[in-house]
């Protein structure tokens, strides 16, 4: 006993204000059971579940047979810089050069943007039900949670008008991500419109997620840095993982304007030096290579497919809503408490030991996830199909 006093005063008082990534833990506890001999059907892991494509592996091997195996510029190579610059004005309108891109993990790059800019006290909106991190960046920072929540039944919108509620003096910086990790959503153009006039107007930052950018089935993906005068107060950051299905590469970038990014990039210098070099060879070739398309054209076609077996399989169960979103690959439902008396965390604990699936807690999410639960269909439509019966046998007994 005395030995876990003396770790528990190792620690700085900062690591009380993190916690651990929900989805991650359940992946962690899923997978153990798995290797229990435990039958479990997995729907909390946010990744696809489509190997790299072919092309991008061989970029990378040929990279690495040419000795593309050492240090490069902490901001990244060139190459990449200048693919990544041109993909942003392309595709999304941004106003930018190569010298505004850092190459780094999306996860690093929200990171190191929230280390660089918040300071004790200072205040952070998030719009919430949101991917869990983000809060507990905020908290390690010693930034102020500031919560706005979105519910299901118009879509989970985010609006100008409720986050001009929680703008103060203090208000230093504003989440955005769209598409939306849980909920599916996109920041419709007038939303977003006015989401940065505020963002103007009262003089703070945008920090804009945009990972899920290709995953979308309807509606359009907006960047707010592409808005007149917008770039000057936006970091955005996207990423290769989702759309080339890379997650294992850890292959991501930032863009921000040139004062912000020359703090920035200094996170980048002392903590990683640089991203894997034959990993931002293989991303030249994602961003530049004809296939990459047609790559994520047949993944979205199979993501569209199994988004239409979960929403109508969920819709179909007693007690529960699903609505259809429109982007990513999760299925955020919610259950009537009244039937299914249970918190999202319990739940999510039931389903894990009764029906042999795992899902990820509402709660993880924020407070506006509490009685929902984040299902991500990145599994084969087998294996959906067979969840989704156990989940509903499971709901069953529950109402006994």
């Amino acid at each position: 006993m005395k030995d876990v006093n003396i770790m528990k005063d190792m620690f700085a008082k900062r690591m009380s204000r993190m916690g651990e990534s929900a989805t991650l833990k359940a992946m962690e506890i899923a997978n153990r059971l798995k290797a229990q001999g435990v039958d479990i059907i997995s729907f909390n892991v946010g990744e696809p579940d489509f190997p790299t494509p072919m092309h991008i592996i061989k970029a990378g091997e040929k990279a690495m047979e040419a000795g593309f195996t050492h240090y490069t510029p902490s901001a990244g190579i060139q190459e990449l810089r200048d693919a990544i610059a041109e993909k942003c004005k392309r595709d999304n309108k941004i106003p930018c050069e190569a010298s505004n891109v850092m190459v780094a993990t999306s996860k690093f790059c929200l990171f190191a943007t929230i280390l660089s800019l918040v300071d004790d006290g200072d205040e952070v909106i998030i719009p919430e039900p949101s991917w869990g991190s983000y809060v507990d960046m905020v908290g390690l920072a010693g930034g102020k949670v500031m919560h706005t929540g979105l519910k299901g039944d118009d879509g989970f919108r985010l609006t100008p008008e409720a986050v001009a509620e929680l703008v103060t003096p203090k208000t230093k910086l504003m989440f955005l991500n769209s598409p939306c990790n849980p909920t599916g959503g996109i920041i419709k153009r007038e939303d977003m419109k006015g989401l940065v006039e505020l963002a103007l107007d009262h003089k703070f930052f945008i920090l804009s997620d945009e990972v899920y950018e290709h995953i979308i089935y309807e509606g359009e993906h907006v960047s707010p840095a592409s808005f007149p005068g917008a770039f000057d107060q936006t970091i955005t950051v996207n990423g290769f993982s989702k759309a080339y299905a890379m997650t294992g590469w850890r292959m991501g970038y930032m863009v921000a304007p040139k004062p912000l990014f020359g703090g920035i990039i200094k996170m980048q210098q002392q903590a990683v030096t640089c991203a894997p070099a034959f990993g931002q060879k293989a991303c030249v070739t994602a961003l530049k290579d004809p296939q990459s398309k047609k790559a994520l054209d047949a993944m979205l076609k199979e993501f569209r497919e199994r988004r239409e077996v979960v929403i109508k399989g969920l819709n179909a169960m007693e007690g529960i809503k699903c609505p259809k979103s429109p982007a990513t690959f999760y299925a955020f439902p919610s259950y009537d408490k009244k039937i299914y008396k249970k918190s999202s965390d319990d739940m999510a604990d039931y389903m894990l030991e009764e029906a042999h699936v795992s899902v990820t807690s509402g709660r993880a999410f924020g407070p506006s996830g509490e009685g929902c639960f984040r299902l991500s269909y990145s599994n084969s439509l087998k294996n959906i199909k067979e969840g989704l019966k156990r989940i509903e046998d499971a709901l069953k007994k529950l109402k006994k």
